[in-house]
């Protein structure tokens, strides 16, 4: 809420006018309506309240700094494939590895190499200190180094990296980096970078309400399963495995496997 209790919501993949998917402040309002009548991708939504030691300690004025500090700049692409690569053969579900991954991104190159520079190009280039490399050069410079481009991709995105357009937020990081500037990762906050954090990363935070008698009366009012959240919109009931279970700690996220069908990680990863 601002100043004078109106509700925002702040989203990063707000489409534009000219179909830019952009960081956004939007009054809630006028965002719910969209979901209600007019989002046509069957969207599943649901309210994670704080929990109410985690709200004490929520800095608001510096959230709400961050948060238009970042409107209107571009969703964050150049990030958005690494914060899933944190080891060398632990996260690429099979027939998939970095090779494959090489080949890809060569080939896209070739056809587009605008999008290719938007995507990965300049993330690599952040991660090797170079900057203006194509991908063909940022191969042989990783060889001349003694890497490979396994290595390469696993090295953590840095929030503080800035790219051609501005810091670079995914939908999920850009919440979390709000988080992380109203004081939520405080005292480790310079060991988090949360640019590393998937979705379920991220709800696994234990930041959540563990109350259920805290939780808003109309909270899943239409469903015969009281699920420790808040959902609001969506034809199927969400599941959110690990649910408010993990604290916080030095350098979370940044190598942890991902392997389906159970995705296990090894504690602290």
């Amino acid at each position: 809420k601002d100043s004078e209790g109106k509700l925002w919501i702040g989203e990063s993949g707000h489409e534009n006018e000219k179909g830019e998917d952009i960081i956004a402040i939007v009054p809630w309002d006028e965002w719910w309506d969209f979901e209600l009548n007019k989002d046509d991708s069957n969207p599943h939504i649901a309210y994670l309240p704080l929990h109410p030691d985690v709200r004490a300690k929520f800095n608001e004025t510096a959230a709400w700094e961050y948060a238009l500090s970042m409107a209107g700049k571009p969703y964050g692409y150049h990030n958005m494939i690494f914060s899933w690569i944190d080891t060398i053969g632990g996260n690429y579900p099979p027939p998939l590895d970095a090779h494959l991954v090489a080949s890809v991104m060569t080939v896209w190159s070739k056809i587009q190499p605008e999008y290719a520079a938007n995507m990965w190009n300049e993330a690599l280039n952040k991660r090797l200190g170079t900057q203006g490399l194509n991908l063909s050069d940022i191969l042989v410079e990783t060889e001349k180094r003694g890497s490979s481009f396994d290595e390469l991709l696993t090295i953590p995105e840095q929030d503080n990296w800035i790219y051609s357009d501005g810091k670079s937020t995914s939908c999920i990081a850009f919440v979390l980096e709000l988080y992380k500037e109203a004081g939520l990762f405080d005292p480790i906050a310079d060991s988090i970078q949360v640019t590393e954090f998937t979705i379920k990363d991220a709800y696994s935070l234990k930041f959540f309400e563990n109350d259920s008698s805290r939780l808003p009366k109309w909270c899943n009012d239409a469903d015969d399963v009281k699920l420790p959240y808040c959902q609001i919109k969506g034809k199927y009931r969400m599941e959110l495995p690990g649910y408010n279970s993990m604290d916080p700690y030095v350098h979370m996220n940044e190598r942890c496997p991902s392997m389906p069908p159970k995705y296990l990680r090894p504690q602290n990863c």
